[in-house]
């Protein structure tokens, strides 16, 4: 593979031709050279992956070569290591020593490789490497391992032989893909109300049946590679091509897949290609006994505010690991697509930390990795290029320009780009603002301000804001009183506040989203606690770190309401056609708080005062009769049924103005459809 130094634009194509992105925003045109270089060296890369085919997705079969394989004679294994001196395979087969028969050989390349008799190797053998280098040695497991497994005596990792008698046959089609995805991120351990971690079988048969019943089209697995500390998340990855075991076996998740296709369900993972744990047994550092091998040298190699190590993006070979990582997932496990974590951290060389992005000159300058932007312009290259109907998002937090437009408009092709700073200002607002001081105009700008050239996924809080440490929405909106007073038949001003605001806000921000949106599992009815994964400060408690579906199903409980309430909203939003149709106000009060706007055949009114109701308040700019669809004031949904849903409204003409009249009730939301 060619190396991908030293490569100019002075001979691109490219420089002679005017992209959309830049003829579509001549605030671009002085950052022209950047965003060749950036399509130049993808063009490189590729050319680096591909030879003279220029196919990515035919050429990207890394997982294929490298990694344990089981052929009709023999076992193969191989592994790249260019900086060993030697390699020897242990396990339980050989009593965990050296053993000259296995032993690898070592090609011109850095790859080592050992072939076995058939018999040698059974399924769910234990085995790691022996790396051997000038001055010093290891146990390595493999960094093309396929199944890890810690044992919960020692609590020591190790690779598993996985080829079992029978392999999982998938049922079911790849469902379609959303236009708009409505993603329900989860996380499989933490499913379960039981102090424990939970499997693939028990998110399949308990939660998956919740989400489908809630209307969500897409599932966001996180934690999918496998990591050695559960308390990271999923974040600190040591087998990227692992599923973690902890959660069940490989045939389990794929039966979890398998079902959510079956209901019409896509499930897309949460992808780490930002940063590795820094372990060294069982992750990749020093995996041949240097430190840049896999990462950067030096001080970019670690991750001064994660603990972590940085990937090189420059590295021919470790494009091709993470490259061959995207479609592994995508063909062993049918994975309808990924979202990628950390994309800011990556394509900054001081990851974007401490840094406020105020205009274009903040992006581009000699602190962005060209190299990462064109690994993330060639990964949605061969994610589509492997499934046309794959859903690709950026979590990217600085804006960079053309994150999620389309390789042919000059962006990185991303399918949506999470729209991390809207969780940020319903915090701040919230947090510091009175809710009868709250602004509607600012509030429906700060909500559909995009780019007009990329979609968004929006969202009230995610995984990110439930951590230990922080709040969720509706903690902060009631505090306490969640412990005390959420009876049906306990009467709190507090608690009414807080249901009112928490249906309101999560249904403005899906009313006004320009893509998607997102829900963390369990924010849907208000789970009233942080997420805490056992560690020693909290005695290995399993307590924060589980879901509490009893709360909604219990009918004495006020939580039934908020989820009564996510799912009439999702499933409403899943059969209309709002996203089709840009959000237009109508009304944009701040004296009132009264915000009115229109998507296609739907009409959103907002009363976010907390005390004063309006009686025929008028809405100029519609024709025709509405009807209330959906009613945040209902009783089904904890309201107080102010507002007759049974009314036709019809627009009238009033004092030469065309008006439709309507009663809206104090801090309340109602959505409208046009019936003629």
């Amino acid at each position: 593979m060619v190396s991908l130094k030293n490569i100019t634009v002075t001979k691109s194509v490219y420089m002679k031709i005017v992209l959309p992105i830049i003829s579509n925003d001549s605030y671009l045109k002085p950052f022209e050279p950047f965003i060749k270089n950036i399509i130049n060296y993808c063009d490189s890369l590729i050319k680096s992956q591909t030879g003279a085919s220029n196919n990515l997705s035919e050429a990207i079969n890394g997982y294929m070569y490298y990694g344990l394989h089981k052929l009709s004679q023999e076992w193969v294994l191989r592994e790249w290591a260019p900086n060993a001196t030697e390699v020897w395979l242990i396990g339980d087969f050989n009593q965990w020593s050296k053993t000259e028969n296995y032993r690898f050989s070592r090609n011109n390349q850095g790859d080592w490789e050992l072939k076995l008799p058939i018999d040698v190797l059974n399924h769910k053998d234990l085995y790691k490497l022996i790396v051997c280098w000038d001055g010093g040695e290891g146990e390595r497991i493999p960094a093309w391992a396929f199944r890890v497994v810690q044992d919960s005596k020692t609590l020591l990792f190790s690779a598993q032989v996985w080829c079992p008698e029978k392999q999982y046959k998938f049922k079911h089609t790849t469902p379609p893909k959303p236009a708009h995805p409505l993603i329900y991120e989860a996380h499989v351990g933490m499913s379960s109300e039981e102090g424990k971690v939970a499997s693939f079988n028990e998110f399949r048969t308990d939660v998956l049946p919740k989400i489908a019943k809630l209307g969500y089209n897409v599932i966001q697995l996180m934690a999918i590679q496998e990591h050695p500390y559960y308390g990271s998340f999923g974040y600190h990855v040591s087998s990227f091509f692992a599923a973690s075991s902890r959660f069940g076996t490989p045939e389990e998740l794929k039966y979890l897949i398998d079902e959510a296709h079956g209901l019409g369900i896509s499930v897309i993972m949460d992808l780490v290609h930002s940063h590795a744990v820094k372990n060294e047994v069982e992750g990749l550092g020093k995996y041949d006994g240097t430190d840049y091998q896999f990462f950067h040298d030096g001080y970019r190699g670690t991750h001064p505010a994660w603990d972590s190590r940085c990937f090189d993006y420059e590295k021919s070979e470790v494009i091709h690991f993470l490259l061959s990582n995207c479609k592994y997932w995508l063909d062993e496990y049918h994975f309808d697509g990924f979202r990628f974590d950390g994309v800011t951290s990556m394509i900054y060389k001081d990851h974007g930390l401490s840094r406020d992005f105020m205009g274009y000159a903040d992006y581009y300058n000699e602190n962005l990795d060209i190299y990462a932007l064109a690994y993330l312009r060639a990964a949605n290259l061969l994610i589509h290029q492997v499934s046309p109907n794959a859903i690709t998002i950026a979590e990217e937090m600085s804006g960079f320009p053309g994150m999620a437009s389309s390789i042919s408009y000059g962006g990185l092709g991303f399918d949506f780009r999470l729209a991390m700073g809207i969780p940020d200002f319903w915090i701040k607002t919230i947090k510091e603002v009175k809710d009868e001081n709250w602004q509607v105009g600012d509030l429906f700008y700060r909500l559909t301000d995009k780019r007009a050239d990329e979609q968004v996924i929006s969202y009230v809080e995610s995984h990110d804001q439930a951590l230990v440490g922080d709040q969720t929405v509706i903690f902060r909106l009631i505090g306490a009183e969640m412990y005390f007073s959420m009876r049906i038949d306990q009467p709190n001003l507090i608690v009414d506040r807080g249901i009112e605001l928490h249906k309101m806000i999560r249904l403005i921000t899906l009313a006004t989203s320009q893509g998607g949106y997102l829900n963390f599992m369990g924010n849907e009815f208000g789970h009233p606690e942080w997420i805490d994964f056992p560690r020693e400060g909290n005695n290995w408690s399993y307590h924060y770190a589980r879901r509490q579906w009893s709360l909604p199903e219990n009918p004495e409980l006020k939580f039934k309401f908020l989820l009564a309430f996510d799912q009439a909203m999702i499933c409403g939003v899943k059969n209309s056609e709002i996203f089709d149709f840009t959000p237009t106000p109508l009304v944009q009060n701040n004296f009132d708080q009264v915000l009115v706007f229109q998507r296609g055949e739907l009409l959103f009114v907002f009363n976010f005062n907390p005390s004063k109701s309006f009686e025929n308040y008028g809405i100029e700019g519609l024709k025709g009769s509405w009807k209330i669809i959906l009613n945040t004031d209902n009783s089904l949904f904890g309201g107080f049924n102010r507002i007759d849903e049974s009314l036709e409204y019809k627009v009238q003409k009033i004092d030469g103005l065309s008006l439709l009249r309507i009663y809206i009730p104090a801090r309340s939301a109602f959505v409208m459809k046009k019936i003629d």
